[in-house]
């Protein structure tokens, strides 16, 4: 699937083409000028890259990423003409990712975008297929079967059940799934993260009502419990 993502930056002109670049190279880049706009786009949508420039017309670059850093860990590259020892270590010290001094060649930005993606969500951008029980999961394709019978589910359901599998026997909080699949500044409440485990669980699970891999963790959240 391809990658998602945002430009926060007020020189709007930087940002169409360094778009244009990345779309070319197949990711899907959405771009705002305000952070009031980039909280807008993070609850309603989920992205696996910001590029974050400092120098914001409502608020720095800096705030963004600490309000960010409290429920998410998104990859966030600065990208900025603030080039001092002082700001780069800032950025580092407050969950950035990388730090480009701009003015910046497109290959380099490139570059470090690519490197980034690789380190976070692995090299192997192959068919990735994760089965549990009866049950296959073809998160490349957005397939999923059930003794061999696909299995429909809605975009956010297979969203979630996703999220699960590429981080399978771990617990995982309902605040970081929400955040993760709903969007970091979602304000959906904890109960739709429930409902959905419910569908998930009576349309993959033998008995719902006693799953054995979509498993509850007291006081934590949830975790897909799989053999290796």
């Amino acid at each position: 699937m391809p990658k998602q993502i945002l430009i926060i930056d007020d020189d709007e002109d930087l940002s169409f083409i360094i778009s244009e670049m990345l779309e070319s190279y197949g990711y899907i880049v959405t771009c705002t000028a305000d952070s009031k706009r980039a909280f807008e786009l993070l609850s309603e949508n989920t992205y696996h890259l910001i590029l974050l420039d400092i120098n914001l017309p409502d608020t720095t670059g800096f705030e963004l990423c600490k309000v960010l850093r409290r429920i998410s860990t998104i990859p966030v590259i600065f990208a900025s003409a603030r080039t001092s020892e002082t700001d780069r270590i800032t950025g580092f010290d407050i969950g950035g990712d990388d730090y480009l001094p701009k003015p910046y060649s497109m290959k380099e930005m490139l570059s470090r975008v690519n490197a980034l993606i690789r380190r976070t969500y692995g090299f192997n951008e192959g068919k990735k297929i994760v089965t549990f029980g009866n049950v296959s999961v073809n998160i490349t394709a957005r397939t999923v079967e059930k003794n061999d019978v696909p299995i429909s589910l809605s975009l956010r359901e297979f969203d979630l059940l996703a999220y699960l599998c590429e981080h399978k026997n771990m617990a995982l909080p309902k605040d970081k799934l929400l955040a993760e699949v709903w969007g970091a500044f979602s304000m959906v409440e904890p109960s739709t993260l429930t409902v959905h485990i419910r569908w998930l669980r009576e349309k993959l699970e033998n008995d719902p009502a006693k799953p054995k891999f979509i498993k509850t963790v007291f006081k934590v959240g949830y975790m897909l419990e799989v053999s290796e």
